[in-house]
This record gives structure tokens, sequence and C-alpha cells, in this order.
């Protein structure tokens, strides 16, 4: 790895992003590596506290994402925090007042079915469904509005050096930050360069994303059929139109994925039981295989890790992306906190702070997580009977389906 230089580097602003400012200065308090919408999420709070802040972007997608992801009170908040929401965001996306679970495994044992509704909180609604091919590019013109320096190349080495972590780009180029976050993904190569260990784990499962119209209204209403091979959920999208995420074997996906949009539609409208009506106008779809994983620590050696470079679920119960706006938003109030107090915005102290707190959020959370798909593809009956009891509880007993509808929404968690 290159040594560090003291020497500035005259950089060229990046011919796809023409409005990025010129730099002559490679220091920052806080460098961001992955510009995924936890990333995203990141910059924008630190340099909306007066951090100055690096984005480095790595490869991008050359495909739109057809995902959408259900974000929920606290995150909206977050979104807030950064001069996004409401706003013009808000008019693209639809509220999520209730969600239904029904069990459709077709089980000798099975759970009734159950229904959360965001009034019992209090609320208008639980959060909002935002497509990511909505809010990645909202994040990025907020982001450089804000003056986050974006740096479209890869890692290439890592390195600390005192009270800084050095950063050496594909191009050649150095930066060096107090603090860095690593939102490169679930192969992150930061979190490797410094040393962190995954736990990982695999699904007998592929899912769907896609979005589709129906002729009847969704009500703002999220509902998720557990089947045999996993949730089905469909999710409000403006007006007559929900997206969808849908979990089947690996073989049972591809086949799906291979069906003209016709064929899709009516296999759509079978499993949610016609009760969106008539299925049409499907929209670009995408299949994931399906995995779990999670680092061992959270931090080390002035880097933060966020989103799926510290911990990946399956897409079960909205809870991978609010987590991970979660860390964002941990990270850069640890680091403000420090700031206010005089302190290194990295120190052992922050960085245990910040694995001790996120540790104690997503740990639960993927475990509940992991259980509920595994009781659903495991066949075994006291694993059923076990989901169905449960189920039955939260419907049954108001206070505690109201205690795991805020836990579901964050607001549970205890720092």
């Amino acid at each position: 790895m290159p040594e560090a230089t003291a020497t500035p580097l005259a950089l060229e602003a990046p011919k796809d992003n023409p409005h990025c400012v010129l730099m002559s200065d490679t220091d920052f308090d806080v460098a961001v590596v992955g510009a995924g919408p936890a990333g995203l999420v990141a910059a924008c709070l630190a340099a909306a506290r007066g951090f100055t802040t690096a984005m480095i972007t790595g490869p991008q997608a050359e495909r739109p994402d057809p995902r959408t992801v259900a974000l929920m009170m606290p995150s909206l908040a977050v979104l807030a925090e950064c001069g996004l929401w409401p706003g013009a965001l808000k008019d693209m996306t639809a509220p999520l007042r209730k969600l239904r679970l029904i069990d459709d495994t077709g089980s000798l044992i099975s759970a009734p079915e159950l229904t959360f509704a965001a009034r019992e909180l209090g609320l208008e609604a639980f959060g909002w469904n935002i497509p990511l091919v909505v809010l990645k590019p909202a994040l990025e013109a907020r982001a450089e509005a804000l003056g986050v320096r974006f740096f479209r190349d890869s890692v290439a080495g890592f390195a600390v050096q005192g009270d800084k972590a050095t950063l050496s780009l594909g191009n050649g180029a150095l930066l060096s930050a107090r603090l860095a976050l690593a939102a490169d993904g679930r192969n992150s190569l930061l979190r490797r360069a410094i040393g962190i260990n995954t736990i990982s784990w695999t699904y007998d499962q592929s899912a769907i994303a896609v979005s589709f119209a129906h002729s009847h209204p969704h009500r703002d209403v999220s509902c998720e059929y557990h089947k045999p091979a996993g949730p089905f959920t469909t999710v409000p999208l403006p007006g007559q139109r929900s997206s969808l995420v849908w979990m089947e074997t690996p073989a049972r996906a591809q086949a799906l994925m291979t069906l003209d949009d016709a064929s899709l539609a009516a296999e759509i409208q079978a499993s949610s039981h016609g009760e969106l009506g008539r299925i049409s106008d499907v929209g670009p779809r995408q299949s994931f295989p399906m995995s779990g994983a999670r680092a061992e620590i959270f931090a080390r050696d002035r880097v933060m890790l966020i989103g799926e470079t510290a911990h990946v679920v399956p897409p079960i119960g909205a809870q991978g992306l609010n987590m991970s706006l979660r860390d964002a938003a941990e990270a850069i109030a640890l680091a403000s906190a420090a700031r206010e107090a005089g302190e290194d915005i990295a120190s052992p102290k922050v960085l245990g702070d910040y694995d001790r707190r996120r540790q104690r959020d997503v740990r639960p959370r993927q475990t509940m997580i992991d259980l509920m798909n595994r009781s659903l593809l495991s066949g075994f009956l006291p694993l059923e009977a076990g989901r169905a009891a449960g189920l039955a509880a939260l419907s049954s007993f108001g206070p505690l389906r109201r205690f795991a509808m805020s836990a579901g929404l964050g607001r549970a968690v205890q720092s």
C-alpha cells in the first residue's frame, strides 16, 4: 500500500457528476465507502451536522433496481433530518396503515390471521413504501447539495496512521478521514481490510421483487402470506399498484422468472387469492438468493460497519434497511456527541459504544427473522405449532401486540 502523503491532490470532477465541487484537499472528518441507501443517508447526516464528508461510490449498478423499501416512521425521521421528508419524495410513495399476516402454509396447525393497525399506536401510518429508483437519486442529489464530495472509484487499500484513516483509491489517489463508515455491502473490501470476520448462512430460497397493477384498491394495507417456501408479501404503492417480494424455492423462482408478464400476473393473482382483483401491468423483475450474515463486531480501527456490511437478513417484516438507517443515525450521533465533548470522533470508546448499541438492536431481530423463516421452511410440526401459538398470542392480547409493533418500528431499542 502507498504511504500517505501530506501533499494535496488536485482531482477533477467526475465526468458523470458535473455538479461535484473541484477539490484541492483530501482530508475529511468522515469518509463513507459505498453509495447504497444506508451509505448515502450516513453521508447526508454527516454533512448536515457539519462534518466534512467524502463519499466513495465504487461500481454502480447498470440497471434500475425494481425493489421498494418500506421505511418505518423512525427511518422517515432520519430522512427528515437529511432534509428529504416529507417533501416531493412523499408524493411518489404510499403509506402503510395496516399490516396483515396470513397463514397460507396449509399446515395442520394454522395461525389465526393477524392484523397490525398503526392507529393502535396513535400513528397515521407505520411508514411509507418507497421505490429504490426514487429514493437513491433523491439521496444522491441531497448529498451533493449538502456538500458531500463524491469519488466515483473503489477502495484499493486502507491503513490507520495516528488519528487518521487513510484510504487509497483505485486511481492511486489517497484520502484521509478521522472516521470511515463501511457501507460497501456484504462482500465489503473495507471490512476485510480491517480483519473483521462474518458469520454467514444460506436459505433454500430465492426472492423475486416486482411491482404490478390491480383492479381492487389495496387500502394502504400490506399483506404477508406465510407459505411453505416463505413469505409472499404485497406492499402498497401509489394508486392501484403494489410491490411484491415473493420468496420461493430456487427452482420455482427460476421458473417464475422465465414467465411472460401475463403468465406471471396470473400466478400473482392466484397466490394472493384474488384479494387485489385482476393483476396486470407487471413491472421489471429481479431475483435474489436468500442468505443471512452478521459481522463479529461492528467497529474497529476507525471504521464503523453499517448496513449489509454489518448484517444481512431476509426481507421479512421490513427490517433490513430500517436497521441499516439506524446504523447510520447511531454512527453520526455518536461522532457528533464526541465532537461536542472535544473528543476523538473515532476513539476506542466511541467505536465500542457503537458496536454495543447496534449489536443490541441487530442480534435479537436477526434471531426472530431467522426463526420465523425457518419455521415456514422446515415443515417440522413443533416449530409450526410454536409460530402459530406466537401469532395467536399477538392477535388476542393487545398489550403484547402493541409492544411487538413498537419493537418492529425500532422504538423499543434501548441504548
